[in-house]
């Protein structure tokens, strides 16, 4: 099945990500016009071949002379047409050649001919294009999927060399300092001791974002390349497979019946159906596909890997789990391990529910019409099985069926692959790790570290956080994003990317209430203790769904449907651009903070099962409301729909810093030691030593489960 792939090795050397996904943008196309070509030839035979078995039954009275003309006039097509070695096209020369040798054949076949034979040719016809068009559908929802993930690839690339290029940086400064203190050794200069040690927090604090932003590039690139194998190696032939179903049963059905016709009638020419029998039985369709994909190797080959391309002078090529970003990485692992498990078991099931609808609608197509009556010479019996049209409805709802299944197998058998890619590297990073750390106490996978509590509960305002509108508390707070969100969303980032069912999910509703009056009281709750993933996240949804006025004003959401509806998606993210940029400045921020977070929790749709449309659906009725006169429910999938274009296009609709100042949603966020405290569940071991910085005592907690 796989003897068609084969690396491509005559170019080495690391290509540019743009020019290679603009070469398998090129090669999914050509593979779309493939199959078109491919179509187009099946029902070319399959007409021919149905045009000649009617022509063969009117010119059987003229015998010799019209057979022979027959013959040249299908000849004569075939030269036309590059030379095929497909089993299906095999029986079609060898069918020719039989029938150069029937001139001496009788009346009685007229009648098989002219009607019984036929009729299947035409089903199979309808039925073949019905499952090609079906299978490009699936084709292209595939290839949109992989698509998909070289896009991810392309971002958390670009987000690592800009991670790294600031570490570069501040590291230069860092050395640059250094260098003066040492030219400086001979007076002591304080000021240039605490640079120093500034610049050494920043070197630390921009390369542990630039590890994170290494390992998530790391991830996607494995993804990546596992979704090309696994669209190249598996899924092409399937889809192929599908399309091609019940295609060569019916050819080699008709065929076998032509040829039942004929051996009863013409005992002198049993060495030339010998022959046709011979290739009639060679009918293969495995072996057609992959003649097929060898036919067009350059168009259905492997695609070179992605390959890893560091930025300036960085040494790190393998997802690291060191340090503080060990805990964070085994709990992914975990998770990961689990979802692989549960989608393991899904698809399994999936492809046995496949391989029971394809083994049902190949019997539907198989069905025992083509035998005809014991009585030899009556074609009063030669008929076809009654209620066609019954059994043509089952075999549409069949393919249906069928197809729904295949989908759902290539689907999960995609997510396996990206999933396993990440597992997998997940694995040997944790592993790793558990080696260089020897007898050191082991982080908890549970504990986390939170930031030091500096709110404080006696407000300087009256302006009412929850229920309340979100502009006055802004303007009375001075904070550009509230501090509930801006609190849940760090939370979530930290802790809870990967978690699944994030937003869906309902939390504690008790702890709910309790982070809600907190925020009420000007606190931050999350900053002093461990809250349940689905509790922060339903603050959060609270937080939108009880704001006096919507975070979308009421009086712009006919313009956000009336947009939503437009079909081309650059035209559609312009217009609802056009509506954002009317919304007050202040608004705008906190839209833009909240769906760049929003995107970025789509982005692990593939751990936490929250694809846009699920994000879309549990914040489209607190985002966006209609008018008190509008039908609520009849508008909630329009209003799901906007959300999730803005989900999907955000950077697009968006400003950016230069042109709307205010706080930007930082993917990799992370902790200054300072700005921390660790939580220590009851159970774990805890070992703790001090140092001094700037003259204030910190606290470094290691601990490990007992």
């Amino acid at each position: 099945m796989t003897s068609h792939v084969k690396l491509r090795k005559e170019r080495v050397g690391v290509i540019d990500y743009d020019t290679q996904i603009k070469e398998v943008r090129c090669q999914l196309v050509d593979q779309l016009k493939v199959l078109d070509v491919q179509l187009e030839q099946k029902s070319q035979q399959l007409q021919d071949l149905s045009d000649y078995l009617r022509r063969r039954g009117e010119i059987e009275s003229e015998y010799a002379r019209s057979l022979e003309k027959l013959t040249e006039r299908f000849t004569s097509r075939i030269k036309r047409k590059d030379p095929s070695s497909h089993s299906v096209a095999q029986v079609w020369l060898a069918l020719l050649s039989q029938t150069r040798q029937e001139s001496r054949d009788h009346n009685a076949l007229s009648e098989r001919c002219s009607s019984f034979l036929t009729q299947p040719l035409t089903h199979c016809l309808e039925y073949t294009q019905r499952l090609a068009k079906k299978s490009k559908d699936v084709c292209n929802q595939l290839q949109d999927g992989l698509l998909k993930v070289t896009t991810e690839l392309q971002t958390a690339w670009r987000t690592y060399y800009q991670y790294h290029s600031e570490y570069l940086c501040a590291d230069g400064k860092l050395k640059e300092a250094e260098k003066q203190e040492e030219k400086q050794k001979q007076s002591a200069n304080k000021k240039l001791e605490r640079l120093i040690e500034k610049r050494q927090g920043k070197v630390k604090e921009i390369n542990l974002k630039c590890s994170k932003a290494r390992n998530d590039y790391l991830l996607n690139l494995a993804a990546a390349n596992a979704s090309m194998n696994k669209y190249y190696l598996q899924d092409i032939s399937t889809l192929i497979d599908c399309a091609d179903i019940g295609y060569h049963l019916s050819v080699g059905r008709v065929m076998k019946a032509y040829l039942s016709g004929r051996c009863q009638t013409q005992q002198n020419l049993s060495s030339g159906l010998q022959q046709l029998q011979g290739t009639v039985s060679g009918l293969d369709q495995s072996q057609d596909r992959d003649l097929l994909l060898q036919d067009h190797y350059s168009t259905f080959c492997l695609p070179l890997r992605f390959p890893y391309q560091p930025h300036d002078g960085d040494q790190v090529s393998e997802v690291s789990a060191e340090g503080e970003m060990r805990c964070e990485l085994e709990t992914r692992f975990k998770q990961i391990q689990t979802r692989l498990k549960s989608v393991s078991q899904e698809t399994e099931e999936a492809s046995k529910n496949m391989l029971a609808a394809q083994s049902s609608l190949l019997e539907n197509i198989g069905d025992d019409d083509l035998e005809p009556s014991s009585q030899e010479g009556s074609t009063e019996n030669l008929t076809v099985k009654p209620s066609v049209a019954r059994r043509r409805a089952s075999m549409q709802e069949m393919e249906t069926i069928y197809f729904t299944r295949v989908k759902e197998h290539l689907t999960g058998s995609s997510l396996i692959s990206k999933l396993q890619a990440k597992h997998d590297q997940l694995k040997e990073a944790v592993d790793k790790a558990e080696l260089s750390s020897g007898n050191q106490p082991r982080p908890n996978g549970k504990s986390m570290r939170v930031r030091r509590n500096h709110s404080c509960a006696n407000l300087l305002h009256n302006q009412k956080l929850f229920s309340g509108d979100m502009m006055s508390f802004i303007q009375a707070s001075g904070q550009q994003i509230p501090i509930v969100v801006e609190s849940c969303i760090c939370y979530i980032n930290l802790n809870g990317l990967q978690h699944e069912g994030i937003f869906r999910v309902p939390g504690s509703q008790t702890e709910v209430n309790n982070l809600r009056d907190a925020f009420e009281r000007g606190e931050d709750p999350l900053a002093e203790r461990r809250y349940e993933l689905d509790s922060v996240a339903g603050v959060l949804k609270l937080y939108f769904r009880s704001l006096e006025n919507p975070l979308f004003p009421i009086d712009s959401t006919s313009q956000l449907l009336e947009h939503a509806q437009i079909r081309n998606e650059a035209e559609r993210a312009a217009q609802l651009k056009m509506v954002i940029f009317s919304y007050p400045e202040r608004v705008i921020v906190v839209m833009r903070y909240l769906f760049a977070f929003l995107h970025h929790v789509s982005q692990y749709s593939d751990e936490n099962m929250m694809q846009p449309y699920n994000l879309a659906v549990c914040f489209g009725p607190s985002l966006v409301r209609g008018a008190q006169d509008e039908d609520v429910v009849a508008l909630q999938p329009q209003i799901n729909a906007v959300v999730k274009d803005i989900i999907l296009q955000h950077e697009s609709i968006f400003p950016n810093q230069s042109e709307v100042e205010g706080p930007m949603y930082e993917k990799c966020m992370t902790l200054e030691l300072d700005d921390c405290e660790p939580i220590i569940e009851e159970g774990d071991v805890e070992a703790e030593y001090t140092h001094s910085k700037d003259g204030i005592e910190c606290v470094n907690v290691v601990y490990c489960r007992v």
